[in-house]
This record gives structure tokens, C-alpha cells and sequence, in this order.
């Protein structure tokens, strides 16, 4: 079992080759290819790599597939007994990614 976990969009992800992942958004078009460098740690097959902080001779390869928009958030806002009540909706902006390969 081949695995790494990276550091993207200022989140920390278990990523393994040939799935996809939702990762905030990444400037560039579907299709594109992009290179994940920042590897924290890496296993394959039983042996480990751990980084401090980072995997310098590590990189994964990302294919960008479409980019989404994700759940509503409700955030409500009330003041009891000033009659103030404000509702709003948030839908966070995504990129969903498929990882390709592990480059060593």
C-alpha cells in the first residue's frame, strides 16, 4: 500500500494514487497538471519516510478534474430581545484533484 500525507491548501490529506480529493481552490483550468511538493510523510510497501517538516526528493503529481462549489453553510446570526436576526449562506469554492502518481 503506497501512501503519502501533504500538506494543500493549508490542510493535511492522506492521498494515495489513482483517487480524488477535494482540495480549496487552485487557480487552473480542468486538465491541467499540477505538483504537490510539500510530502510530510510517505509509506510504501511498510517502509517510512517522515519529513522535518518536509520531503525534499518527494512530489505528487495532480491532475485538476473540474472545480465544484461545496456544501451550504447556514451561519445565523440572533441578539435576543433587540429583534435582530441576520441570515446568510456560504458555499466554499473547490477543486477536485486526482492524484496520478507519487515521483520520488
Amino acid at each position: 500500500m503506497i501512501y503519502a500525507i501533504v500538506e494543500a491548501g493549508g490542510r493535511q490529506i492522506w492521498v494515495q494514487p489513482g483517487r480524488f480529493y477535494d482540495l480549496n481552490y487552485i487557480d487552473g483550468q480542468p486538465g491541467d497538471i499540477i505538483s504537490l511538493n510539500r510530502v510530510l510523510f510517505y509509506c510504501r510497501e511498510g517502509s517510512v519516510q517522515i519529513g522535518k517538516p518536509c520531503l525534499d526528493n518527494l512530489s505528487i503529481k495532480t491532475k485538476i478534474l473540474k472545480h465544484i462549489r461545496g456544501r451550504k453553510l447556514i451561519v445565523f446570526k440572533m441578539k435576543p430581545k433587540k429583534n435582530m436576526r441576520v441570515k446568510k449562506g456560504h458555499r466554499q469554492e473547490l477543486t477536485r484533484v486526482l492524484v496520478e502518481d507519487i515521483i520520488e
